[in-house]
């Protein structure tokens, strides 16, 4: 069985678990204590016994860099998702693309994606996401510009957001 790596950093949001696979690409992240509680949103592929660690080198390197004002610093974290189609996985490496300070709307990410009409995809493309911060989904809101969904809730979400906007208004 593949052995993941497991650490949970503190942020002024709450916790962020990150699961790295033995190549060191993130498997999965959100803002929980739990990283056990990760594993369910990873593909069955990328599953594995969790080894806690107290660093993750440059995965956690990237983070700190991130919190301290370097929006930048998580785009060359390498992540591994897999889906069950060829939609979801163009999407996520989209929603990558994303600049921090300049989120879109669903209907602009299905755009972005090349599937205009197909903005119940792009919607479903951040639920299924298991990447967050790294996977930038909170980058995407609803048409009218409020919020949205957010897996780890709404007050994450507005404060990755208003971090991002605080930063790359100056």
């Amino acid at each position: 069985m593949t052995t993941l790596d497991s650490t949970v950093i503190d942020t002024p949001t709450g916790p962020l678990a990150i699961l790295t696979g033995p190549d060191g690409a993130v498997r999965a992240a959100g803002f929980t204590a739990d990283p056990a509680s990760l594993l369910p949103l990873t593909h069955p592929s990328l599953r594995g016994a969790l080894r806690d660690r107290a660093d993750l080198g440059p995965v956690s390197a990237a983070v700190r860099s991130y919190l301290d004002g370097d929006l930048t610093a998580i785009d060359a974290v390498p992540v591994e998702q897999h889906s069950g189609g060829a939609f979801l996985m163009h999407a996520w490496q989209v929603l990558r693309e994303v600049k921090p300070g300049d989120p879109v709307t669903y209907t602009g990410f299905a755009g972005l994606a090349g599937r205009p009409a197909a903005v119940r995809a792009a919607a479903a493309a951040c639920a299924r996401n298991a990447a967050a911060l790294f996977v930038p989904c909170h980058r995407v809101l609803r048409t009218d510009g409020t919020l949205g969904g957010y897996r780890w809730g709404l007050d994450v979400k507005k404060w990755l957001l208003g971090h991002e906007r605080r930063l790359t208004a100056s």
